[in-house]
């Protein structure tokens, strides 16, 4: 459908922002007062609208909680130095988003709906960006199916809702991370490259015995031997060997992070020579034994920058040299940060201030 008229707002009567401890910020733990709702069926995307925050009635028979019809998408909303509201990457975000659903046989949600779904939403719950260092809005839309009915099919109904939180970065500290050979995140052929919910329900697991055994995340590897670097938990990830920053290409079993996009983007601008290439873990035990890896970090919508300070491989942990300043991830960070918060001249078109 074609928006012929503004998004109808029903606007909260009690805000919950003053439950809100701005300087003590927990990831996911509290919700903007709007959300947007709207629903597809009869082979139409009908009437966004923005509501208070609250619970969704659904039959226990509604398809999305029996076949795996869910798709979301994570992103994220700064304050500028002018007081404006910078929606990041939003045409990346859609573009990422209808490559999901489309994987998903799910409708495929109008860009007119989702970009003044996300640009009206956002202006209205202006008070909940964050003004403090590395927070910012966090941004969840996300499709479900919702017809009712327990045959194994594809859903012919739809809803897309969009919320918001105030969030801080996800990792404060440097993570380790353990190398795993025996559980995979995703097969070729498969749904690896789609933000749908089986991906993380999946990773759960394996991420529990590693953390069992003291580490943060996992290293995936490839599905077939095990032997390719693919992702760290829910982030892309990133080496620095010698001069160059290395990370594995992107492919059906990667996501292609909007953040792994930006900062090879900045990289680049900024002279660093990258490299999106196949990484073995035997290349990267050797880089550890050669002494020529001296930074690694995972990067995403949530994280930002992760920086590793270990990581386990074969058994054996390896450790990087200490976080600092001078790192060349916290370089690139801070440039992006500076974009986003319109310190700095946005070259790349990146930013959708409202």
């Amino acid at each position: 459908m074609e928006l012929t008229t503004e998004i109808k707002i029903r606007k909260t009567s009690h805000s919950r922002i003053r439950e809100v401890d701005f300087a003590n910020l927990q990831f996911g733990k509290h919700i903007s007062d709007h959300m947007l709702i709207c629903d597809y069926y009869d082979g139409e995307w009908h009437e966004p609208l923005i509501v208070p925050f609250a619970n969704l009635s659904l039959s226990p028979a509604t398809m999305a909680f029996h076949y795996g019809q869910t798709v979301f998408e994570g992103m994220k909303a700064f304050l500028t130095e002018d007081g404006r509201v910078n929606i990041f990457r939003i045409d990346k975000h859609y573009d990422r988003f209808v490559r999901s659903l489309e994987r998903m046989c799910m409708a495929v949600v109008p860009k007119e709906i989702f970009v003044e779904g996300l640009r009206t939403l956002v202006a209205l719950d202006k008070s909940w960006i964050p003004r403090q260092p590395d927070c910012a809005l966090y941004i969840r839309p996300f499709v479900i199916a919702t017809e009712k009915g327990f045959g194994v099919k594809v859903s012919s109904e739809y809803r897309f809702i969009i919320f918001t939180s105030p969030v801080p970065s996800v990792y404060s500290k440097a993570i380790t991370l353990k190398v795993e050979t025996e559980f995979i995140r995703a097969a070729r052929g498969g749904t690896g490259f789609a933000k749908c919910g089986g991906n993380y329900g999946g990773a759960f697991y394996p991420t529990l015995l590693a953390r069992q055994q003291g580490y943060d995340q996992v290293i995936w590897t490839d599905a077939v031997q095990n032997k390719f670097i693919e992702e760290s938990g829910m982030m892309n990830i990133m080496f620095v060997i010698g001069d160059t920053i290395i990370t594995p290409p992107l492919s059906d079993t990667i996501l292609d992070g909007v953040t792994r996009d930006s900062l090879l983007t900045i990289a680049r601008t900024l002279g660093v020579k990258t490299e999106e290439r196949p990484v073995s873990v035997v290349e990267l035990e050797k880089a550890f034994r050669d002494n020529t890896i001296v930074e690694a970090f995972g990067v995403g919508t949530a994280a930002v920058i992760a920086p590793v300070k270990t990581i386990n491989i074969y058994d054996t942990d390896f450790h990087l040299p200490e976080y600092s300043h001078e790192n060349l991830s916290h370089k690139l960070k801070q440039k992006l940060e500076r974009i986003r918060t319109g310190k700095e001249e946005d070259l790349y078109n990146w930013s959708h201030v409202v």
